[in-house]
């Protein structure tokens, strides 16, 4: 996680750095918008005191941090609107900063810039399948009833709290507040950032958890499980009765809110994941597609088999997965797997999160191998191939540097073209053949 900074005054000189006193006045003027008071039938919620990361002060020119002032102020105003009150305003803004790395680090997610096998190295090392199972030892009397109650299993439940902070040894350090304010101002999703802003606000005002102890990652996820704001209103449970919904700190809060969420997603009780798979010979590898769904034994009939030669699980709508396209390993996998994506849309965290959960319950690891030879594309290149396959009318989308539906598609009509096997998956050789 990236390390927050400690802020700097911007109405006065800390650390050595001052604005010049005409500048400060502007500045004052940019948050409050205006000097008259405004009556109190009107009257906004009071201006914050912005402060500014004092070692990016110098690169930060004053008309941004007067921007990020004004942008404060009026979302002061909406939210007051909305019903937040002005204790809770102040609480919030008072001291709210503007990180500057949140926006470095909403670009270079992981999950959507390393290889598959990479991620996975990580996310479903020895170490932490180790600890998962000694967790499970210790927690399972209290987790095995809330598991029950939801559905849904203990150790996929374990799985995505080691995922999210490392079994809750670590929940992220960035303030919720500031990280949202950053990317509403400044960020790719302006709309979704102050929807989760306010919703932040609203936790504060319900009293679950006070503004010093509401920190996250960089993109405004709380808690051993990382839930966003919205989620949080929504899924998060008090499973162990002190009248409070705390993801920080109570493993029971953590768990039940964890399986509240998945339940209510779609979780189906009882079903598997998916399982790993071996296809047939001749096998069309258009057919590796999320939209291409049918029973297990309408996938059975073509030849698909388990890798140890058993009955493939009974999935009423099962769809084949090829995360490394026709070179690595294939995946059955039905509504439950599904369901994870709806926890964090990325097929690499998904596979990752029911990877872990089927070691957790001494299951097998993956047996066919990776391709490791081959190069993931960097953002940069994905957009680049995206902006190639568009320019030879092989239409991808709005270019954006992310593999999604619309790209895979349009690689695999690319590959058709060129009497490649139409996996849909993105390579270099592939970005150089376009180029």
């Amino acid at each position: 996680m990236e390390q927050t900074q400690t802020p700097s005054r911007f109405s006065a000189s800390t650390r050595g750095w001052q604005l010049p006193p005409r500048l400060v006045i502007l500045a004052t003027l940019a948050v409050a918008g205006c000097v008259s008071t405004p009556s109190v039938e009107t009257q906004a919620p009071a201006p914050s005191t912005i402060a500014i990361n004092p070692e990016r002060a110098q690169s930060m020119d004053v008309e941004h941090s007067q921007n990020f002032a004004r942008w404060v102020a009026d979302f002061n105003t909406a939210a007051h609107a909305a019903g937040i009150d002005e204790a809770t305003l102040h609480t919030a803004f008072d001291n709210v900063r503007f990180l500057p790395r949140v926006i470095e680090l909403d670009s270079a997610q992981p999950e959507f810039t390393r290889a598959v096998w990479d991620y996975l190295d990580s996310a479903v090392s020895t170490e932490r399948i180790a600890r998962g199972q000694d967790k499970l030892l210790q927690l399972r009397p209290a987790i095995e009833p809330l598991a029950a109650r939801y559905g849904v299993p203990a150790e996929v439940l374990v799985a995505i709290w080691g995922m999210e902070s490392s079994y809750g040894s670590f929940v992220g350090d960035i303030p919720t507040i500031d990280a949202l304010a950053t990317l509403g101002f400044e960020g790719r999703r302006a709309d979704w950032a102050r929807g989760q802003l306010l919703a932040a606000l609203k936790i504060l005002q319900n009293g679950d958890i006070d503004r010093a102890q509401m920190i996250g990652s960089w993109a405004g996820a709380m808690g051993q499980t990382q839930f966003l704001p919205s989620s949080f209103l929504a899924f998060a449970v008090d499973a162990d009765g002190d009248g409070r919904r705390d993801i920080w700190g109570s493993v029971p809060d953590v768990m039940a809110s964890t399986a509240n969420f998945l339940e209510r997603s779609g979780w189906q009780a009882g079903q598997p994941w998916g399982i790993e798979v071996r296809l047939p010979p001749g096998f069309d590898y258009a057919r590796a597609d999320a939209d291409v769904r049918q029973p297990s034994e309408a996938w059975t009939n073509e030849g698909v088999q388990a890798m140890d030669g058993t009955p493939l699980p009974e999935l009423a709508n099962g769809s084949i997965l090829m995360p490394a396209g026709a070179r690595g390993p294939a995946f059955l996998v039905g509504p439950n797997f599904r369901t994870i994506l709806r926890y964090n849309n990325s097929t690499s965290y998904a596979l990752a999160v029911n990877l872990l959960a089927q070691r957790l319950a001494n299951g097998p690891a993956t047996q066919a191998a990776w391709p490791r030879d081959l190069q993931a594309l960097t953002r940069s290149q994905m957009l680049a191939l995206q902006t190639a396959l568009n320019a030879r009318g092989f239409d991808s989308g709005t270019p954006d540097g992310m593999m999604g539906p619309a790209t895979q598609r349009s690689v695999r009509r690319y590959q058709r073209s060129l009497e490649l096997p139409a996996d849909g998956y993105p390579t270099l050789n592939l970005l150089q053949r376009l180029q």
